[in-house]
């Protein structure tokens, strides 16, 4: 089967309407490859938003198998099928209402003892599966040989080895997957069993729940979730069965109280089994590549020289590809487009003419610009979580997340903000404890995001020329200080110095896929460019219409009147009123700061934006600019996620409150500085 015909858009305009439609779902838990695999079979014919009613991320594909339309789902990484957590209760509720027509579960070679234990409870469900055995070349890597046929004869359902880094195994994989769909493979899966002293307490819950379980539940999953404890299927059955009914299930839990680790011990035995009828080890006293390499990444000196050297190197290649690129695409296509734009308006009323060049070029032309800025970003973070370096960083980070109060799972969602705060504030849902998780959630915004650092990048080197790099280090620097400090400072205040455990996994070291960090480019950077056709050509025409009305004079507008009023303030940090519009403007959207300085000096024909800001204002207000854009009160929809997560208004203004207060401070602090060491 050739993997170049699966991608939709070449046969589903053709036959979309004689295919059937299948529905897949592809489940697995973190780090072993799912999206890797699903943005292989769906490339760019896929879409990306939310479970309805949740926060959780929801993509779906398509593709073309054989004669069927495939509509592939990747359900949310979950480690089991307990409802501890929003992806463990999405991805079972979904396999159990929505009954795709085959699961494929997406197991690593590499880690196969804890993968099984999520295929554990997926062959106690009513749908097909087939399991994807992946990543088979960074097992062979740390010395381990999977034998996939052993293992499908143990497991009693189709194993299918594969690669999906290299594109290895995928046809092989589908080829399955067909006779699944067709009927031709019938599974004959061996369930794990309960430890053999409770396996009676099992019969008699079974006993009394049957007939009362609703569809599509089934009766003996359902008995045993309530031996597990489930809280989900606990109430649901507690609701659906007779008092007289409900007491005898409640008996026999109560008398079998440590039931849940009988459930949890006999899964750990089959998994054993299984592994022990197809691993073969290495020998002992071998080292792995990455116990190699973390002797290094995770040692407490050398662990922070390291994630320091790739920051550094992150930002070095953002101000030697990136801002060059910018700077080309600003001179060669903004700039041209604005005077073309205003040889061809010579007929139209000037406002008109002024709107366009001004308001819609001057404003979404210099955001654009960003792009190739935060392609890098994007390039290198992606680069990062795809080898396994962030679990690294999250260790090397614990001590210093000590002092806060938090532990190192705490970095995780942290280290997302240099993406986007939002998925930050987000990603802190994996965090146990409900006052680590607000802190982090009060801290998180202070964290650099591209955004942010695109604003740096575009105005750094025309203040400070080749010192650019350095001085994006230390603002991130100082960011990073006032987030530890601001922690320091939460914990002790609010959270009176409460400290939590930290545990988690350490993944294994792999090669890159270049097909997923170019996708995770492409969705990020589409995303942006939406962002800037809507959100950001909004806001930069309402700002120039504030900077043109009542009479056309900037200096009597609307907009000077509003920045005149605030300019007070921004004189401490060394910013007049034009400066202090754009950081407000900011709240809509980081970006928002350049397209308003974009309208509000639209007039500058012969010279670029950034060359005007740094003719115009000093060295040490461009500091102080740049400071307080970092620190200022995050964007709207960073605000929004807040306020949703924390469920909360008064969380919500407190970290407004606590950022704007420390840019004020801090962005004063630096201007004073800078001008007494004559910047």
């Amino acid at each position: 089967m050739n993997l170049d015909t699966l991608h939709g858009s070449k046969k589903l305009d053709n036959s979309a309407t004689e295919a059937k439609t299948s529905r897949i779902a592809l489940v697995g838990q973190p780090n072993t490859g799912k999206s890797t695999l699903f943005n292989l079979l769906t490339g760019l014919n896929q879409h990306v938003g939310n479970w309805p009613g949740k926060t959780v991320e929801q993509k779906q594909g398509f593709f073309t198998l054989g004669d069927r339309k495939i509509n592939l789902i990747d359900l949310p990484g979950t480690y089991s099928l307990t409802a501890n957590s929003p992806e463990e209760i999405i991805t079972r509720e979904f396999i159990l209402r929505e009954e795709p027509d085959v699961v494929v579960a997406v197991v690593s070679a590499a880690t196969l003892e804890r993968s099984l234990y999520l295929v554990a409870e997926l062959i106690a469900l009513p749908t097909p599966l087939v399991i994807a055995l992946n990543m088979v070349d960074v097992a062979e890597h740390e010395g381990l040989r999977v034998e996939a046929d052993v293992l499908q004869a143990a497991i009693g359902v189709p194993v299918v080895p594969i690669t999906a880094t290299r594109a290895k195994g995928i046809s092989d994989l589908l080829k399955v997957v067909m006779q699944t769909l067709e009927g031709k493979i019938i599974s004959a899966a061996r369930l794990p069993e309960i430890r053999a002293d409770h396996r009676q307490a099992l019969k008699e819950v079974i006993s009394i729940i049957s007939g009362s379980v609703p569809s599509p539940y089934p009766t003996d999953w359902a008995a045993l979730k309530l031996l597990e404890g489930d809280a989900e299927i606990t109430n649901m059955m507690q609701s659906c069965l007779p008092d007289g009914k409900w007491e005898a299930v409640h008996d026999v839990l109560r008398e079998h109280d440590d039931a849940m680790l009988a459930v949890a011990s006999g899964r750990y035995e089959w998994v054993v089994r299984m592994v022990r009828a197809a691993v073969a080890r290495p020998r002992p006293g071998q080292i792995s590549l990455t116990e190699r390499l973390d002797r290094w990444a995770t040692h407490p000196i050398s662990g922070p020289i390291i994630l320091a050297g790739v920051l550094g190197i992150v930002f070095w290649l953002t101000f030697t590809v990136g801002a060059p690129l910018q700077s080309w695409l600003e001179e060669q296509v903004v700039v041209r487009l604005a005077d073309l734009t205003s040889s061809a308006q010579g007929s139209f009323p000037a406002w008109i003419s002024s709107l366009l060049v001004e308001g819609v070029i001057g404003g979404v032309g210099s955001v654009l610009t960003f792009l190739p800025i935060l392609a890098i970003f994007f390039a290198a973070f992606g680069f990062l979580e795809d080898v396994g370096y962030m679990a690294r960083a999250a260790f090397v980070m614990d001590n210093l997340m000590h002092l806060m109060g938090l532990h190192g799972r705490s970095f995780l969602p942290l280290f997302l903000g240099f993406g986007c705060n939002v998925p930050s504030v987000l990603g802190t849902r994996v965090i146990d404890s409900r006052q680590a998780r607000f802190l982090t959630i009060l801290i998180a915004p202070f964290m650099p995001c591209t955004a942010r650092m695109a604003v740096v990048a575009f105005l750094a080197p025309a203040f400070f020329g080749s010192y650019a790099t350095l001085v994006a280090l230390g603002l991130v620097a100082l960011s990073l200080l006032v987030l530890m400090l601001s922690g320091i400072f939460l914990n002790l205040v609010i959270f009176k110095g409460q400290r939590s455990a930290f545990i988690m996994e350490m993944p294994l070291y792999t090669l890159p896929n270049w097909r997923t960090i170019g996708m995770l480019v492409w969705q990020r950077g589409l995303s942006f460019v939406q962002k800037a056709g809507s959100t950001i050509l909004v806001l930069s025409i309402i700002v120039w219409a504030l900077s043109r009305l009542p009479d056309g004079n900037l200096e009597t507008s609307y907009l000077a009147g509003f920045g005149k009023l605030v300019e007070p303030i921004g004189q401490y940090m060394g910013l007049d009123w034009r400066l202090m519009v754009a950081l407000l403007a900011s709240f809509v959207a980081k970006e928002n700061a350049i397209a308003t300085l974009g309208v509000v000096f639209g007039n500058a024909s012969e010279a670029t934006l950034a060359q005007t800001l740094a003719t115009t204002f000093s060295p040490a207000s461009g500091l102080a600019f740049l400071t307080a854009s970092m620190l200022f009160i995050p964007c709207a929809a960073t605000v929004a996620v807040i306020r949703q997560e924390t469920g909360s208004w008064r969380w919500t203004f407190l970290n407004l409150g606590l950022m704007l207060f420390v840019a004020l401070v801090v962005s004063s602090v630096v201007y004073s500085i800078a001008n007494l060491l004559v910047i």
